[in-house]
């Protein structure tokens, strides 16, 4: 039986600002998610940890292949919990990645 297993690295993406964008944030600021936990956010970028805060627990959903009805499969859009804002992100696999997993916690 092998140890591995295959995991999405993903971009989340500021798409749309209909507010103010009170954290400074722009659309097409981004992060990225990769090798199952390494968060990387451009160099002289933020990313506010609110609307980081409002995506992270889906994140590791949208790691994993699921099945095509799934809602998790199809919806790809987050809003910001700042009412002010109406920053919207949108979450894309961006590579596949196979992992093995006696290397991860």
């Amino acid at each position: 039986m092998s140890d591995q297993f295959e995991l999405y690295d993903l971009r989340v993406t500021v798409v749309e600002i209909k507010g103010r964008s009170v954290c400074g944030l722009q659309v097409g600021d981004y992060f990225e998610l990769s090798e199952s936990s390494h968060l990387r956010i451009p160099a002289d970028k933020h990313f506010c940890i609110y609307a980081l805060g409002s995506v992270l627990a889906l994140l590791s959903a949208k790691q994993r292949h699921l099945h095509a009805n799934d809602w998790m499969e199809k919806d790809s859009l987050v809003a910001c919990p700042d009412p002010d804002e109406q920053l919207i992100m949108k979450i894309e696999r961006i590579a596949r990645r196979t992992l093995n997993t006696d290397e991860l916690t």
